[in-house]
């Protein structure tokens, strides 16, 4: 499990000096070979591993009204024990938004390590943001237990202000990452 940690984290090519902390950070937290899955609940360990997923489609991000964290956050959850992190997607996808991934689940575009706020605040998570692509039309069934709501935000209009302190940062990245994607595209395009 720790390879297969260390594998996904060693994809991510930081934004920024932040993230290039946090990143080694997590690297030197999994190599130390302490646990990193959350083996109960609220916080034991008291730092663990998460699989964020921002469910995106062209402008826009789907965001839920978390009802512990009180912030408008993408979803996600903890990685179980023996648990890949993408699994962790798949599962949460399905659990929380009533969802089936389409396609393959590239690495994690970010890695952030975050104390959390909210009713279970004051334990450090270390969260592996993954993308997802869907069609902002499709109903969706989200959690009413753990979301107060769930709904698609364009990028210029997420409520920063009032969601995970690392949100601007990542919708940076995930904009330049899709200006890279579609500048290689447009140049596949032309050689053929």
């Amino acid at each position: 499990m720790q390879e297969i940690v260390l594998a996904e984290l060693r994809t991510i090519s930081p934004l920024d000096d932040l993230e290039g902390e946090h990143l080694a950070d997590a690297i030197a937290w999994v190599e130390s070979g302490v646990e990193f899955c959350r083996v109960a609940k609220p916080a034991t360990p008291p730092k663990h591993l998460v699989s964020y997923f921002a469910v995106v489609d062209e402008e826009h991000v789907l965001l839920v009204d978390h009802r512990n964290a009180r912030l408008w956050l993408p979803t996600g959850g903890h990685v179980e024990p023996g648990e890949h992190p993408r699994e962790t997607v798949r599962r949460e996808l399905r659990e929380e938004l009533g969802l089936a991934p389409t396609r393959a689940l590239a690495p994690p575009l970010m890695v952030t390590c975050t104390l959390t706020v909210g009713l279970a605040a004051g334990h450090t998570d270390v969260s592996l943001w993954y993308v997802v692509q869907a069609d902002r039309t499709e109903p969706l069934r989200f959690d009413e237990q753990e979301f107060r709501d769930a709904r698609w935000f364009r990028f210029d209009d997420v409520p920063f202000e009032k969601s995970d302190p690392h949100m601007r940062r990542f919708i940076a990245k995930l904009r330049a990452n899709q200006k890279k994607t579609a500048e290689e595209n447009r140049g596949r395009s032309a050689i053929y």
